[in-house]
């Protein structure tokens, strides 16, 4: 009955949050080949947007992780100009507001763009410019986290900048890269000026490395968030009989309420889980943990926030209320005050899936 089973469509209306996004990863791919001309950046492996779109999420889906990261060799390569930073942050927001998403959180690494001479503060000035004009009128709110990558070394800047651009759009701090050999704990030194600070921070975590990254990310360092945060299955044992007994980490993660930003699509590519109704979400939504749902890279995983809805609506049979729990849990989890959060979950989130709701059902019965 479509009342309990919500379609693509339905979920596309629906008012929805989104927590872990990267700009490099969600690009439209006739900017891409736009922004190559114009830049003369001549090492694209196809110049037809079709094409191109096609390549990007073959080589995101070879289960080659170097393949995979060289996709983000390309969408980086044409991100080097105030111009095309302003306009890929405008598409994005565009592109979030018309999928539905009425909170975003997008996050970028400044260092990255950073190759043809633009200074950091530039960098985000450009992204912030860009995500101001393409939400105006949309609806949406996007905030901005600061991504440093932790096989760098530019982490205290970054969290310097994070913490002056605060006021301005950006909301928080990250750190992404590789997690094996390169545990958080490299990046002390920026997790405790954030600390001093009073900012916000997530970090990439239990996702290409177990257990000891999560502990680390949340122990050592004191992370707000986890990004992916999937691997905290390990340290749950599920017995013949259906008892779930929680270890240490993962009481400690459920009952402080750790928001775990999970990316379903994203995780079958990297190996993370093996297929989507196997997918640690299932149970941990089932054990009431702090699940959120995200894209993390919509372009290599050819999804959109309402494809991943609708993937766990297909493999686990969630309803409204479903979505409505991972959306507020998302939106309690934002970086941005909490009287804003409520604003959003009592005046957007609450009413219109209540109103997408009731229209569903009365559909139903006129179709009846």
């Amino acid at each position: 009955m479509a009342m309990s089973t919500p379609s693509l469509e339905e979920i596309r209306q629906a008012p929805k949050v989104l927590l872990h996004d990267h700009l490099d990863g969600g690009l439209r791919t006739d900017t891409i080949v736009d922004l190559a001309r114009q830049s003369g950046y001549d090492a694209l492996p196809a110049t037809d947007a079709d094409v191109l779109r096609e390549w990007f999420e073959t080589s995101a889906n070879s289960g080659s992780l170097e393949r995979y990261l060289q996709t983000f060799g390309h969408t980086v390569g044409v991100m080097q100009t105030r111009d095309a930073l302003a306009r890929t942050a405008a598409e994005c927001a565009e592109d979030l507001a018309a999928d539905g998403v009425v909170y975003a959180e997008v996050r970028f690494a400044p260092e990255l763009h950073t190759a043809q001479g633009l200074p950091l503060d530039q960098v985000i000035e450009a992204v912030l410019e860009g995500f101001r004009q393409g939400s105006e009128g949309t609806g949406i709110r996007v905030g901005t986290l600061l991504t440093a990558m932790r096989a760098a070394k530019r982490s205290n800047e970054v969290a310097e900048l994070a913490v002056r651009y605060r006021d301005r759009g950006v909301v928080g701090f990250d750190i992404a890269g590789a997690e094996a050999g390169n545990p958080p704990t490299r990046h002390q030194e920026a997790f405790e000026y954030l600390h001093r600070e009073n900012a916000h921070f997530t970090i990439h975590a239990g996702e290409g490395f177990g257990l000891p990254s999560i502990w680390e990310a949340l122990q050592w360092c004191g992370a707000d968030r986890l990004g992916h945060g999937v691997r905290i299955i390990d340290d749950i044992q599920v017995h013949d009989d259906g008892r779930t007994e929680l270890g240490r980490l993962a009481a400690y993660v459920r009952d402080k309420r750790i928001p775990l930003e999970m990316c379903p699509t994203s995780n079958l590519q990297t190996g993370a889980a093996p297929s989507i109704d196997k997918h640690p979400i299932g149970l941990l939504r089932r054990l009431n943990f702090r699940v959120t749902v995200n894209t993390d890279n919509r372009l290599m995983s050819g999804t959109t926030l309402s494809r991943e809805f609708a993937e766990l609506v297909k493999a686990f049979g969630y309803d409204w209320d479903d979505l409505q729990w991972f959306t507020v849990n998302a939106m309690k989890s934002a970086f941005i005050p909490f009287d804003e959060r409520l604003a959003l979950i009592n005046g957007v989130i609450k009413p219109g899936m209540a109103q997408l709701k009731w229209a569903v059902r009365d559909a139903a019965r006129n179709r009846s």
